[in-house]
């Protein structure tokens, strides 16, 4: 099991400051796992995000609604959408009435990515935790924020 003090050589003013320090560092770590996982299917963590967000809605919305839910604010977003739309992932459409309004769809390339990815359960650190322990570790992050 790692500790934060050993990992990065350091002492802490409290507890709190630790908890604080350790999040911040398990989340650097997490990116980068995350960008390795992903390298090979050719697209971000964000672009992943920006997939799912598709796949769920089912039907085409509107680009600021894809926005507006991804985990991570993206001030590119548009710029990863075009991306994803160059590897023919998703499909994007103007609105008639209102040309300003843009609508993204995934289409049926991207949704065989997004299965291919989740078939993938290369997220072998997660076994390091119980159930239990996920809900604790949830909740206590929602608690922070």
């Amino acid at each position: 099991m790692g500790d934060i003090s050993k990992d990065i050589a350091s002492k802490f003013a409290s507890h709190k400051v630790k908890a604080l320090i350790n999040i911040k560092y398990t989340s650097n770590w997490l990116s980068s796992r995350e960008n390795d996982f992903f390298k090979p299917y050719g697209i971000s963590p964000q672009q992943y995000n920006i997939l799912r967000i598709l796949r769920g809605a089912k039907d085409k919305i509107k680009v600021q609604i894809v926005k507006d839910r991804m985990i991570e604010r993206a001030p590119n977003a548009t710029r990863l959408m075009d991306k994803l739309c160059d590897k023919k992932l998703i499909e994007r459409e103007r609105c008639e009435h209102d040309r300003r309004v843009v609508y993204v769809k995934i289409n049926e390339v991207g949704l065989e990515l997004l299965s291919a990815i989740d078939d993938n359960k290369n997220l072998f650190f997660l076994e390091n935790i119980t159930d239990e322990e996920a809900i604790i570790l949830s909740n206590l992050l929602d608690k922070i924020r």
